[in-house]
């Protein structure tokens, strides 16, 4: 009987019936990275090289308090979401392009190919070099970064359309724009989410170098203003802060919606 009911979750969804199991290794995982920080925060015997956890609750409650850690986590966020907004957007639109088209995809994959190799504060030092010390260069930077990624994922995807699902949208004589939406997009659903997940990823991470080295306020301007103090405490303050806000994102919003999209798929 038991291992009916075990069949039963099992064929329910396979996903649904380890999640528990999921959930409870996270935990454990978590824990055991707890219990290794409180070690090495023992054995190193010095706050200010490595404060114990719960010494940082005192200055992040501070932090939270003054305004002054909402009000840069806000600064990093909107740059973020500007940031992966322009590249998902303009890499789907590349990426989708080149795939579809091959001999598009000759002439531009050279580009595609530096523009991957480039390092990220290669881009971020031109940006501010050309532009100046300003946010639209802080934006650019980073999207400059991530378009290329985006475009290489996107590509692979309109690379594996179903020529089937086509052919049958041109004998339905179906509009260019009710194709795409509905031919087009259901397909390449698993690689925008896979393009999106990598992407925040990414993103938020050069934005905290963009921050660290031109701007005046968000979360990596901070960091970098503690390091000059070399206050570990409140670096690891912020830089936890804004994990935590990343990860809730990711949790909450992003893999919910890699699972919707991947549901057609059965």
């Amino acid at each position: 009987m038991q291992g009916n009911q075990t069949a039963d979750r099992w064929r329910e969804g396979p996903a649904e019936a380890r999640a528990p199991g999921r959930l409870g290794v996270t935990l454990v995982s978590l824990a055991a990275l707890g219990v290794l920080w409180i070690v090495a925060a023992t054995l190193t015997a010095d706050a200010d090289v490595l404060p114990q956890p719960w010494d940082l609750v005192a200055p992040f409650l501070q932090a939270l308090r003054s305004g002054e850690l909402l009000f840069h986590l806000g600064w990093t966020l909107s740059r973020v979401a500007w940031a992966f907004v322009l590249a998902m957007g303009l890499g789907i639109a590349l990426g989708l392009v080149m795939g579809r088209f091959p001999r598009v995809d000759r002439w531009l994959d050279p580009w595609l190919v530096i523009f991957l190799n480039l390092p990220a504060l290669v881009l971020i030092v031109l940006c501010y070099l050309w532009i100046g010390l300003t946010e639209t260069a802080a934006i650019a930077a980073v999207t400059l970064n991530k378009i290329p990624n985006v475009a290489t994922v996107i590509r692979e995807g309109a690379r594996a359309l179903d020529p089937g699902l086509d052919a049958m949208a041109g004998v339905y004589r179906m509009p260019r724009m009710a194709r795409l939406r509905h031919v087009v997009l259901p397909q390449l659903a698993p690689f925008i989410t896979a393009a999106a997940r990598s992407g925040v990823a990414v993103i938020w991470k050069i934005v905290l170098v963009v921050e660290f080295l031109g701007r005046s306020n968000g979360v990596g301007f901070q960091i970098h203003l503690y390091f000059q103090l070399f206050d570990v405490a409140m670096v690891l303050v912020y830089a936890f802060s804004f994990i935590a806000v990343m990860l809730a994102v990711e949790w909450l919003v992003l893999q919910p919606w890699e699972r919707r999209v991947r549901r057609w798929r059965g």
